[in-house]
């Protein structure tokens, strides 16, 4: 059992959490914080599986405190709510992403609304909360944050699919909105058609953007063109295809979290075109300079979004009709959906279905 760490009422939960660096889940009891004033607690019914939560749970980017219950894509029915919550009731459909707290006293806190860029921000899971215990996610029957860190769920979503948004969605958002690929007629590449790719075409093309998904496979081509609506569709491994392709993108979406070549990618971008990392590769990748001079281009990177960037997309999301494509696992087949995550083998995101399969570890 997980020790409630200098909690005063601690609330008995079940999850699922790695132990160790196997990264193998099994069933798990521990607790989570009584509610506080400004706490929002609920049942939560679904929680999607982020490629990150493989790389967390088998510690390889070091930073994993074990037990680890992964999931920051975690959705619910509130249940209770602390004496000074404003936005939310018992009822309501809600959400956690990425984080569930910052310093609120930073210029990216306070002044632009980008709590995700805090130097103090708290993730959904592995992390030290302000008041020294271990966060843990959503692989789990229920999950209590600041309401600060709550999005609320409109109706036209639905809980399972619209999951994901709250990291996939959101993590490709974010850089689409910044970099102004929501321009319409703005030619976007989107490197990877997985949990991250899928979402990024759907939410491009919703904005307008002439979309091309780069891929080391044809076998994708028909899905990318004929679901998912992008408009060209180009195979990396072809060097015919990519040549032909050179200069003709405005900006790039690098979904991709295998270590890969940047240089290929580069080449197909215009003048003062970007090069956008969401993706994390678990080692480093090598970039010349060269490329970068020779018409001013630009490789950024971006990492999720704030929280009212967070609600904006689950908004847009359902006004758009996007979610994303899922398969709905239930709780003892994690595992096993872990594997298949490694191979590649989904389309394209896995999701959880906690309400109805999670069993406590008694």
């Amino acid at each position: 059992m997980v020790k409630a760490a200098e909690q005063e009422h601690p609330i008995p939960a079940t999850g699922l959490a790695a132990q160790d660096s196997s990264g193998v889940l099994s069933p798990i009891n521990f607790s989570r914080r009584e509610t506080g004033e400004k706490d929002v607690r609920f049942r939560v019914l679904y929680c999607g599986i982020c490629h990150s939560d493989l790389h967390m749970a088998k510690n390889e980017w070091g930073t994993s405190i074990y037990p680890l219950i992964p999931g920051h894509e975690i959705v619910g029915v509130v249940t209770e709510v602390g004496d000074k919550v404003q936005k939310f009731k018992i009822g309501d459909n809600v959400g956690v992403g990425c984080m569930v707290g910052a310093c609120h006293s930073c210029e990216n806190c306070n002044k632009n609304n980008l709590e995700n860029y805090c130097p103090n921000m708290i993730f959904t899971y592995s992390a030290k909360y302000h008041d020294g215990t271990v966060t843990y996610g959503g692989y789990s029957d229920h999950m209590v944050a600041d309401e600060h860190y709550v999005v609320r769920i409109p109706d036209g979503l639905p809980l399972d699919a619209g999951a994901p948004l709250l990291c996939a969605g959101i993590t490709v958002y974010s850089p689409l909105k910044y970099f102004g690929l929501d321009n319409p007629g703005t030619r976007v590449g989107i490197v990877g058609l997985g949990g991250l790719g899928h979402v990024a075409v759907k939410f491009a093309k919703a904005m307008g953007a002439n979309v091309t998904v780069i891929s080391t496979s044809i076998n994708k081509k028909e899905e990318a063109l004929e679901k998912l609506g992008a408009d060209s569709f180009l195979v990396s491994r072809d060097q015919d295809q990519m040549n032909a392709a050179i200069g003709t993108l405005d900006s790039i979406i690098d979904t991709v979290s295998a270590v890969h070549s940047l240089l290929p990618l580069i080449r197909l971008l215009k003048s003062h075109g970007k090069l956008v990392m969401v993706g994390v590769p678990e080692k480093p990748l090598e970039q010349p300079i060269f490329p970068l001079l020779m018409g001013r281009k630009i490789v950024a990177g971006s990492a999720m979004g704030g929280m009212k960037e967070t609600q904006e997309i689950i908004e847009f999301g359902a006004k758009h009709n996007i979610r994303a494509d899922i398969e709905l696992i239930p709780a003892d087949y994690v595992n096993t959906a872990m594997k298949r995550l490694v191979k590649g083998d989904i389309n394209y995101r896995f999701v959880i279905d906690v309400g109805n399969t999670l069993k406590s570890s008694n």
